[in-house]
C-alpha cells in the first residue's frame, strides 16, 4: 500500500514538472482561439518573458500589427489605433536553442540588435529556415507552437493588408488579441 502511494506521489509530481516545462496559452483573437505550447526547456528566457506579458495582461486589446501571408503574422505590440504599448527590457537572444522557424512555431520579434526581443511574438505561417541562428544569422529565438487554431492563424494571415501611419503590412481588418491567459489540460 505505502510502495503504491510513493508511486502515485511520484507519477503526479513528475506529471506537475512535465507540465511546467511546457506551458500552454490560449490566445483568444477577433477572428478565433489560437492554442501555443511553450518550451521552457529550451527556450526558458523567451518562455518566460512571454508568459509574464501574458499573466499582466499585456496583450489584451492589442493587435496583430503586421502580417505577411507567405512569411508570418506578428502581434503583441501595438494598439488598434496603432498606438505602440510600454514594453519590459529588452531578452536576451535565445535562438541557438535548435528550435527552428517551422510553420506554426512561435518566436520573438525583434530590431536588427539579437537582444532587442521585448513583448512582440510572430507566428510562422511556413517553414522560415532563413529566421533559424546559423553562422552568418543572428536568428530569431522560437519558443514554442500553435497546438490549436492553425485554422486561425492561416484566416489572418490571407487577410488584406496595406500602409497606415508609416507602418506596412498592416491588416485593413483589425484583428484583436482579446485575451491570452495560461490554460491547464
Amino acid at each position: 500500500m505505502k510502495a503504491g502511494l510513493i508511486a502515485l506521489l511520484l507519477l503526479l509530481t513528475s506529471s506537475s514538472a512535465l507540465a511546467a516545462k511546457n506551458p500552454k496559452v490560449l490566445m483568444q483573437t477577433s477572428k478565433g482561439d489560437i492554442t501555443i505550447e511553450l518550451n521552457a526547456e529550451l527556450a526558458p528566457i523567451s518562455t518566460k518573458n512571454f508568459l509574464d506579458y501574458v499573466n499582466t495582461g499585456f496583450y489584451a486589446d492589442t493587435i496583430f500589427h503586421r502580417v505577411i501571408s507567405h512569411f508570418m503574422i506578428q502581434g503583441g505590440g501595438f494598439t488598434a489605433e496603432l498606438n505602440q504599448k510600454t514594453p519590459r527590457e529588452p531578452i536576451k537572444n535565445e535562438a541557438a536553442n535548435g528550435l527552428k522557424n517551422l510553420r506554426g512555431t512561435i518566436a520573438m520579434a525583434r530590431t536588427n540588435n539579437p537582444n532587442s526581443a521585448t513583448s512582440q511574438f510572430f507566428i510562422n505561417v511556413q517553414d522560415n529556415r532563413s529566421l533559424d541562428k546559423s553562422p552568418i544569422n543572428d536568428g530569431y529565438a522560437v519558443f514554442g507552437k500553435v497546438i490549436d487554431g492553425m485554422n486561425v492563424v492561416d484566416d489572418i494571415r490571407f487577410v488584406e493588408t496595406g500602409y497606415s501611419k508609416g507602418m506596412g503590412d498592416v491588416p485593413g481588418e483589425t484583428i484583436t488579441i482579446i485575451s491570452a491567459k495560461v490554460i491547464t489540460d
